[in-house]
């Protein structure tokens, strides 16, 4: 009998299965399968069940070898009555009694390993025609001895799963062993869904959702699985976010921080500019939280130049107030200076304590600093992510305001060292994020918007041109830049093979297009000094200057001096000169929608209408794609939007730093309908039951642990 007969023969033998089984009893795997199978971390029963197909196709079922259709998916039953061929090429002839079909094999000398003349083979390949004689080429079979007992096979199309395999592992292997397990009447799945919840929200029981995912019946029982374990991992993941509220909400205490009409007064006489309506409403808000008792947790979105840096200031100074300490956290040393200059520039004569901690301070004036701040002789403190190092600790410190805080991760908020209660936080992002990423990597948090600038402000009219046309676009660039105005052209290298460089964006390269030569930000000054910009004040910025070099030149771009920055996207051009007008981006077609509107957002600044040219070296695919939809709209939102649905949250919004399990099954772009009611069903449960200690709910907490395994900070965090 054949090596390959036992494993392959009818159903398992084994007994009762467990979640927590080893594969290798599983009936056709063995020690050496589950070593191969351990290589996809596919190791017990339960992670086997889970690991799901990624694409179905159509099996026309198994059929008489007269009745196959050339060009169709069949399975074929029938005896062995030749074996033969020569390397790489094996062949047999396999006969059913109703005609005759060869198998072949192409550079697999495995491919027919085991066959001999009178066996019984079960083959599955596509039919194709190959001098009048029907084929199948490449198929998969199952050998069995001549008097082995086969159980009738089901005729007629049907769904099957394709699994992703590896060089050990294939798709027909993951199939074969599934199946195997799908043949036990009961699977080892529990059901952790409230019954109540289930007829709610009418989806199928777990185990049979399961069944489905891999044996799916029909287009409609598969739409129905997939949808209930989509939910599923939704109503999971808004369940961490709905305990890590619930915890700050009632756990948690936090500072009073009273608004009084004086107060209000005394901070907005600092503004030379009365605030916006937008503006007004997310200070309202902010005053709610600060006067609660509770520690605020609260997400300012606002669109590029919308007018978030008055708000913060507005927060910080009703902490300092009130006698206590405020920090602000940004994620590079430029954007955390300009914060400064904001700062003392609002600030002129007052009695406010404010002090920089940056990379570059002597370590006598660090030291100097960092005692003040413990003694709680500074009111107000800027810096990088240094705030949170072992050295530095606040007196009072009573409210943390994180800019950009999608680029620290979603842990680091309690890491701040200071004495009393939990901080307020307010944490800033002027990359707009779509609502459903702003429900899962920010489910926690209140949500502010600003949508609107404040007004006169001019217009920004973006154009997408070849590469071909670079000397004109130039020229006509120098010419507004000899009437007064400023230009910014930013590269995606600095020179050579550097680490600045901005890599090719990942949809591109999964598309099979890695990209074209980089363009440099050291040959594009040249070629503009010693060209089209000849004579002009043009300076190149880069990450790998001096410090005090970059300042310098930050200092003279913004008092006018320059004409022109050329710099890489690595130093954040993040300062505000109203007189900068133009932002040329050389091989604009290898950033991603996000990046290039904060791009975008660096010009537009003042009461002049701007300009953003985006130089195209590819305009198809996706890269033309993305082109068209910032030479279409400058709503930041929409921008996300699209952004998400052409490079998926992981892409745009790097939610693996937030500590966000991976979803097998749901899709944050495609599954929006399903994530609200997931929500909402989450943040009721937590209300009705916050440690889910109902009986109930035990099984539901044992699988929010599980998800969560090695993350349980994320749902132990507020």
């Amino acid at each position: 009998m054949p090596a390959g007969a036992l494993h392959d023969r009818g159903t398992s033998v084994m007994g009762n299965l467990r979640a927590d089984s080893a594969l290798q009893y599983v009936q056709g795997v063995g020690p050496r399968r589950a070593e191969l199978l351990a290589t996809l971390n596919l190791r017990t029963v339960g992670d086997l069940l889970e690991y799901y197909p990624f694409r179905y196709e159509t099996d026309c079922g198994e059929a008489a070898i007269e009745d196959v259709v050339p060009g169709t998916l069949v399975t074929i039953r029938g005896e062995v009555v030749r074996v033969g061929g020569r390397r790489p090429t094996v062949r047999c002839e396999v006969d059913d009694g109703t005609g005759t079909c060869v198998l072949r094999w192409f550079n697999m000398p495995y491919g027919a390993y085991n066959l001999f003349r009178g066996a019984t083979v079960i083959a599955t390949g596509v039919a194709e025609l190959f001098n009048e004689r029907l084929e199948l080429r490449q198929p998969r079979i199952q050998v069995f001895a001549p008097d082995a007992l086969l159980t009738a096979q089901a005729r007629g199309p049907r769904q099957v799963g394709v699994y992703r395999g590896n060089a050990q592992v294939n798709s027909a292997l993951i199939r074969r062993t599934v199946q195997n397990v799908l043949a036990h009447a009961e699977l080892p799945v529990e059901e952790f869904l409230p019954p109540a919840l289930l007829a709610r929200r009418k989806l199928p029981g777990r185990a049979e959702a399961i069944r489905q995912m891999h044996r799916p019946t029909g287009a409609a029982a598969l739409e129905r699985a997939r949808r209930r374990l989509a939910y599923e991992e939704l109503l999971l993941m808004e369940l961490a976010m709905a305990v890590r509220r619930q915890k700050r909400l009632t756990l948690q205490s936090g500072m009073k921080l009273h608004v009084t009409p004086e107060i209000d007064r005394r901070i907005r006489a600092r503004f030379p500019f009365p605030l916006t309506p937008a503006q007004d409403q997310v200070v309202r808000e902010i005053a709610a939280d600060l006067q609660s008792g509770r520690p605020m947790t609260r997400l300012l979105q606002g669109d590029v130049g919308s007018g978030k840096t008055v708000i913060a200031l507005y927060a910080a100074l009703t902490a300092v107030a009130n006698g206590r300490q405020a920090a602000i956290m940004a994620p590079t040393e430029i954007l955390a200076g300009q914060h400064f200059r904001n700062i003392d520039r609002y600030l002129v004569d007052s009695r406010v304590r404010y002090v920089l901690l940056r990379g570059g301070m002597s370590q006598r004036d660090r030291a100097a600093a960092l005692a003040a701040i413990e003694r709680g002789e500074m009111d107000l403190v800027v810096g990088t992510q240094a705030l949170i190092q072992k050295d530095v600790a606040f007196n009072e410190l009573a409210l943390v305001l994180v800019d950009e805080q999608h680029k620290f991760g979603v842990l680091q908020r309690h890491e701040f060292r200071t004495k009393g209660p939990m901080p307020h936080y307010l944490v800033m992002t002027a990359t707009p994020i779509p609502r459903t990423l702003a429900m899962t990597v920010f489910g926690d948090l209140d949500v502010s918007i600003i949508r609107r600038p404040p007004p006169g402000r001019g217009r920004v009219i973006t154009k997408v041109v070849p590469r071909q046309k670079w000397d004109v676009v130039m020229s006509y660039v120098r010419g507004r830049l000899e009437r007064g105005e400023q230009a910014y052209v930013v590269c995606p290298q600095v020179g050579g093979r550097d680490e600045e460089a901005a890599p090719p964006d990942p949809a591109e390269r999964r598309r099979g297009n890695p990209g074209r030569a980089v363009v440099t930000a050291a040959e594009t000054y040249r070629r503009l000094t010693e060209g089209p910009w000849c004579g002009l004040r043009i300076e190149l910025l880069h990450g790998g200057l001096p410090a005090a070099r970059k300042q310098a030149i930050l200092a003279d771009f913004v008092a006018g001096r320059i004409h022109a920055v050329v710099a890489t996207t690595v130093v954040e051009v993040g300062v505000d000169v109203a007189n900068a007008t133009i932002m040329v981006v050389e091989q604009a077609d290898r950033y991603g929608l996000s990046q290039l509107h904060q791009l975008r957002g660096r010009v537009g600044r003042g009461a002049r209408d701007s300009l953003c040219v985006l130089l195209a070296y590819e305009s198809s695919g996706l890269a033309g794609e993305r082109l068209a939809v910032m030479a279409r709209t400058t709503d930041g939102f929409r921008i996300a939007e699209a952004d998400l649905k052409l490079r998926g949250p992981g892409q745009l919004f790097g939610t693996k730093q937030h500590g966000l399990p991976e979803l097998r099954v749901a899709s944050i772009v495609d599954d929006f309908g399903l994530l609200e009611p997931a929500r909402q069903d989450a943040f009721t449960l937590i209300a009705a039951d916050p440690g889910l200690v109902r009986p109930e709910h035990q099984a539901l907490r044992a699988a929010l642990r599980k998800m969560f395994a090695d993350k349980l900070a994320l749902i132990d965090a507020a």
